[in-house]
């Protein structure tokens, strides 16, 4: 008579390894917290892989690094193969090794963490601060920063940012601490589930108060880094809502300055969309060198301010272990408030929504 296939890696071995016993606590210190799930009818009679795609929605690059782990995937803390049964009321848990960062140097920098727990890291970052260390810029990022927070805590993940800000924009950056957190925050992105908003200081009285940008945006032939808008490119769509209407009068150089502040919604997330799209609409972002118009040439030279003033000021996302809906807010840097004021003191306005 044939046996029953347990999928059990250990059957052979006079005992199977049970690693949740007190005694082998000590060989889990080398992975995260587990994904587990107790298996219901539904489960019973599914494979492990089966069951860990239903109630995570785990990828399949997940299950197979996995599955390459001495501890990656049990029942009931039995070591067992990827096409292991699963029977109702039997635990199935899918552990993922400990990461770091190992090419990237630990530095020190001041960070402001908005939020943090074991599966995210949420900071306001500056402006004039890359976010990942890239060809010629292997310090002084905020990647740096992390590893070296993360140092101190004595903890160790990998710096797995869920998006980028460019190097002048400041604001929300969510960081993964695991690969399954990132999968599914990716995927959130990817879906559209993800809401990002942005405030922008830009040139000119924009109007009407509310309106949608969607332009196609494609690379610019004649200059690759640089983005266009075009009938042929990829299909993007930006949401504007005008804050405030503002006036600087009689700067030293004798003009007056128009400007608005905008609360810009990403449904798309095309390489500058912002930038290229209110550069488009006729209303440049007040600082933006890559995409300039001439028209602003004598506003510019005036304010002189130092980057283009683009600040990600919110961001709502579903966690992905607690399932709950999350929205990040981080504060005005102080470089836009300061230019707001000045115009606010000339116009004597204030506005509750900023």
């Amino acid at each position: 008579m044939n046996k029953v296939w347990t999928g059990r890696v250990n059957k052979n071995q006079p005992s199977a390894v049970k690693f949740g016993k007190e005694e082998n606590k000590a060989l889990l210190a080398q992975y995260y917290p587990p994904l587990a799930v107790e298996a219901d009818e539904e489960d019973d009679g599914k494979t492990v892989r089966d069951v860990l795609v239903r109630h995570f929605q785990v990828s399949s690059k997940l299950l197979a690094q996995a599955r390459l782990t001495e501890y990656g995937l049990t029942i009931n803390e039995e070591r067992v193969y990827i096409s292991a049964p699963v029977e109702k009321g039997e635990v199935v848990r899918l552990r993922m090794e400990r990461e770091t960062s190992e090419h990237i140097e630990a530095e020190s920098m001041p960070l402001e963490i908005i939020f943090e727990d074991e599966s995210l890291l949420v900071i306001n970052k500056p402006p004039n601060l890359i976010v990942h260390p890239t060809h010629g810029h292997y310090s002084g990022t905020l990647a740096n920063g992390v590893v070296y927070y993360w140092q101190q805590k004595n903890e160790r993940y990998r710096f797995r940012p869920i998006h980028r800000l460019d190097e002048d924009t400041s604001g929300i950056v969510v960081i993964a601490k695991n690969g399954y957190i990132h999968q599914q925050l990716s995927d959130q992105m990817q879906d559209g589930l993800m809401d990002k908003r942005y405030i922008a200081l830009v040139h000119g009285h924009v109007e009407p108060q509310s309106f949608d940008i969607e332009a196609a945006i494609e690379r610019d032939p004649h200059t690759p880094h640089l983005r266009i808008v075009r009938e042929d490119g990829q299909y993007a769509k930006t949401g504007v809502t005008c804050l405030q209407q503002l006036t600087i009068e009689n700067t030293q150089e004798g003009i007056d300055i128009e400007l608005s502040v905008v609360q810009l919604k990403l449904y798309t997330g095309r390489t500058h969309q912002i930038r290229v799209h209110m550069h488009a609409y006729g209303h440049p972002l007040i600082g933006d060198t890559f995409y300039f118009s001439q028209a602003f040439k004598s506003q510019e030279q005036a304010l002189q301010f130092p980057r283009q003033a683009l600040h990600a000021f919110q961001l709502t996302l579903r966690h992905p272990l607690t399932k709950q809906v999350l929205t990040f807010n981080a504060k005005l840097p102080h470089d836009m408030n300061e230019l707001i004021e000045r115009a606010k003191e000339k116009n004597n306005e204030v506005n509750k929504n900023i």
